[in-house]
């Protein structure tokens, strides 16, 4: 199984450049940066936890192409992009161009988001936000994948277009859908092309492996290959990254947040011990 690194948020610590250096150097397969544009001051979380800090957070894409410029073999991914938040056709050429910047070593995690009051500020309606993700995700594979494309749907119609670079990856860097909810799975396997649970909601391993299981054979049913899955979010503990891989996870990342540039480090060598060759 491989073991990635997600920042979460916090901006004074090592700069992209020096964390994906860092964090190549070390052995890990991937860094991926989380995203918010914005903290609305009203908003909160059904968990009770601070919201402020979700507001210092690097611009994902600026972030992963300084960091590509700099590393040659870790992947270089979002989890998640917020697609609810972003104009489909500028994030389609976003991220062929970052694509194609690391020499095809992007993955592209998408979300809807939780903070309803920060969708609202980008015009988007919090109940819709499931559909519009999906509509955007088949937009941006249009353009991704045609010379000259065109896309008709609910909330994403354009018609035909040209828009260049294209990814290096074909037919497009792999789609990370994020979630853990109920109707994830169908979401996957509807416009995606891997998994990316949280750790935390889930109930427990068994539920991960069922759920794992039943993906897969539902893949395989629809005449797929098996669909990856990143798990987002896991402890830093040896026996609980065992029990993801046993249990079907191909990648687990373990989440940096608010750390200064020595405990950033010392994070890492602690974490690097946890790789297995």
């Amino acid at each position: 199984m491989k073991l990635g690194v997600v920042l979460m948020y916090g901006s004074a610590g090592l700069t992209p450049p020096e964390l994906g250096r860092a964090i190549e150097e070390r052995g890990f397969d991937s860094l991926f940066c989380a995203e918010h544009t914005h903290i609305p001051v009203a908003s909160t979380r059904t968990d009770g936890r601070p919201v402020r800090p979700y507001a210092d957070t690097f611009d994902p894409f600026v972030a992963l192409a300084a960091a590509a410029a700099v590393t040659s073999r870790i992947k270089l991914g979002t989890a998640v992009c917020l697609v609810t938040e972003r104009d489909p056709i500028t994030l389609a050429k976003e991220v062929a161009s970052l694509d194609r910047l690391s020499g095809g070593r992007f993955l592209f995690g998408v979300g809807a988001g939780w903070n309803r009051e920060e969708m609202a500020n980008h015009g988007t309606d919090p109940r819709t936000r499931m559909a519009l993700l999906a509509d955007r995700v088949r937009a941006m594979r249009a353009i991704w994948t045609a010379d000259e494309a065109e896309y008709h749907g609910k909330s994403v119609d354009f018609g035909p277009l040209w828009s260049w670079p294209k990814p290096v990856q074909q037919p497009h860097p792999p789609v990370l859908v994020g979630g853990n909810g109920p109707g994830t799975e169908d979401r996957v396997l509807n416009f995606g092309d891997e998994w990316l649970p949280q750790s935390g909601p889930l109930a427990d391993m068994a539920e991960f492996r069922r759920r794992v299981t039943e993906l897969r054979q539902r893949a395989e049913n629809a005449g797929r290959g098996p669909i990856p899955v990143t798990v987002f979010g896991v402890p830093p503990d040896q026996a609980l990254l065992s029990e993801f891989a046993d249990a079907g996870a191909d990648r687990c990342l373990l989440a940096l947040a608010h750390l200064n540039a020595s405990q950033t480090l010392a994070a890492l060598d602690d974490w690097a011990r946890l790789i297995r060759t």
